[in-house]
């Protein structure tokens, strides 16, 4: 039987609510009118109406880290589609699934003038978005709508995972279809690629009697594959530290016997000493990207990935393994009884190996957190918001010198509860990120930490989350600066440090003014009791710190490793 004919409008809304997708964040504009009446006919869609496409798409890239799933982002083209451009690239870089929609004007009128225009023929918004993510197509009649809808998803969960953009012609928006959509997540849920032979050898290199001083890695390609739970057994079964890059950072619990926290940026004391420090006979590396962040410069044993590109790319990689980090675990697991004998003969020796690891300090500068003297210490204001959020509470964090502090100092015991785009690092990208992490988890308490150079760039989409009085909490480390920037530019004189500096704005005013509670704190003393009335009001609130930014950060031995570099956040 022939399904009946529905506007492309209904066909796409239907379709992200086959695909287990509650909320769409949009701008509205002209070349997307047609949606707001498709919008009023789909009731198991919420569309999020955001200040800024890009923040749209900051929101719909929050909504799938925090969700699992993917985001969704609507806009015009033209205009709204480059406005797009950063937040898009940060999904990219981060392997982020994301779906980007942009309308354009209708076949009949491309090239003759029409009022943002950006069609193939003119500006082409999917040569703009070509090089941001794993494909960019138009969509120019609703007769091929499925086709492309259902290909554009394909191509976002395939690894390599990423953004994917499709221009929406006026044609395709108002046209009917009769397609029949079938639902593209539920396959890749179940694909989980695996190189056999290369896992094989891995196993052999595990189950080496002579390596007792094994640790992992964990990157974000284990929080990608679901496959937390399954690290955290076989860490257990064998005594096996962990540690994290800072993008995977929560995906093993930080206050595990056997968790060695962050590796690279921000990085523990414990994790370097682990890892660097020349004892070490395997190290096994689960979906890193052997970013400049993640690494410092070491030799890997082990390497299960399933990004080629990352595979191959970057630094002396030992072993191979093509493939999901879950799909590798549960081979670990299903083999255990083979490789069980040479890691229990040397469990003892891991276990005081670690044990001489732990006895020494795990992270610098600890006085910071609860440093009593105004103005505040990041370090401090981290350390009352970790107590006043509840376990399982989601943190975000911004680009900035904030995020080394709360990377060195926050502990997350949860996968997908410390969120932070850490490749690209686009400043004020957690304002609106956080709207999407609320809208895909409203059972969890959420949380940011930004600074006010963020705030200058996308502390607008504050009124967004009050508009839909979503319950988060926007911490600001308020230090009147640009963080990093300033504690490097202050070295050159005068002039760098006061253009590297910011007025120090009233940010709990301008919360105030956006619809969200606004509170100001000057005294260390005062975090605590001010942090626990911003959750109890149980609505947007702001919390303006006023901060110290004369802090060093504490990322000394990525530092020691980085000095030849010439690049920063």
């Amino acid at each position: 039987m022939t399904p009946p004919s529905k506007l492309g409008t209904d066909q796409i809304l239907d379709a992200l609510v086959t695909e287990g997708l509650g909320h769409l964040f949009m701008v509205p504009g002209g070349l997307i009118d047609p949606f707001l009446p498709a919008l009023a006919r789909q009731e198991k869609i919420k569309p999020i109406i955001a200040a800024h496409e890009g923040g749209a798409v900051y929101m719909a890239d929050g909504y799938a880290r925090a969700s699992g799933r993917f985001g969704a982002a609507l806009g015009i083209g033209g205009p709204g589609a480059c406005n797009m451009a950063t937040a898009v690239a940060a999904a990219k870089t981060d392997g982020s699934p994301v779906l980007v929609m942009t309308g354009e004007v209708p076949l009949d009128l491309e090239d003759r003038g029409a009022f943002q225009d950006a069609s193939q023929a003119t500006l082409d918004d999917t040569a703009v978005m070509a090089p941001l993510t794993r494909l960019s197509k138009t969509v120019a009649t609703a007769n091929n709508l499925n086709h492309w809808f259902r290909h554009a998803l394909t191509t976002m969960w395939a690894q390599p995972r990423g953004p994917v953009h499709l221009s929406l012609t006026h044609d395709a928006l108002v046209g009917e279809s009769a397609a029949d959509y079938a639902q593209v997540s539920g396959f890749f849920a179940q694909a989980q690629p695996l190189d056999a032979e290369a896992a094989e050898t891995a196993l052999k290199l595990l189950a080496n009697r002579d390596g007792s001083k094994i640790a992992v890695l964990a990157g974000a390609g284990v929080e990608h594959d679901a496959a937390a739970a399954r690290l955290k057994e076989i860490a257990e079964r064998w005594s096996i530290p962990v540690a994290t890059t800072l993008r995977a950072k929560g995906v093993f619990p930080e206050d595990h016997a056997l968790s060695l926290g962050v590796f690279g940026y921000a990085g523990t004391r414990h994790a370097t000493a682990a890892i660097l420090g020349g004892e070490l006979d395997c190290l096994l590396v689960l979906g890193s990207g052997f970013n400049e962040r993640d690494t410092m410069h070491w030799t890997v044993r082990i390497h299960v990935n399933t990004d080629m590109e990352e595979l191959t790319a970057n630094g002396d990689l030992g072993h191979v393994v093509p493939g999901s980090c879950h799909a590798f675990l549960d081979l670990v697991h299903k083999r255990a009884a083979e490789i069980a004998p040479a890691l229990t003969a040397t469990e003892s020796r891991r276990r005081e190996w670690l044990v001489g690891i732990k006895a020494n300090p795990r992270l610098y500068d600890v006085e910071n957190l609860s440093r009593p003297s105004a103005p505040i210490h990041p370090a401090t204001a981290i350390a009352a918001l970790r107590k006043a959020l509840p376990r399982d509470g989601i943190v975000l964090v911004d680009s900035g010198a904030h995020r080394a502090f709360a990377g060195h100092y926050w502990t997350a015991y949860e996968p997908r509860t410390y969120i932070s785009a850490t490749n690209l690092g686009p400043m004020g990208w957690a304002v609106p990120a956080a709207v999407g992490v609320q809208c895909a988890r409203p059972d969890r308490r959420v949380a940011v930490i930004t600074g006010d150079g963020c705030m200058q760039m996308h502390g607008i989409e504050v009124q967004t989350a009050a508009r839909y009085q979503l319950p988060i909490v926007y911490v600001v480390i308020n230090n009147s600066a640009l963080g990093n920037v300033w504690l490097r530019a202050r070295q050159y004189g005068a002039l760098p440090a006061e253009l590297t500096s910011n007025p120090d704005h009233d940010w709990a005013a301008f919360g105030r003014a956006l619809g969200a509670q606004g509170f100001t704190v000057r005294n260390p003393a005062d975090l605590e009791s001010t942090l626990q009335t911003a959750l109890a009001a149980r609505t947007t609130a702001l919390v303006d710190v006023k901060a110290d930014k004369n802090c060093p950060t504490p990322v000394y031995d990525f530092s020691a490793g980085a000095r030849a570099w010439s690049y920063h956040e």
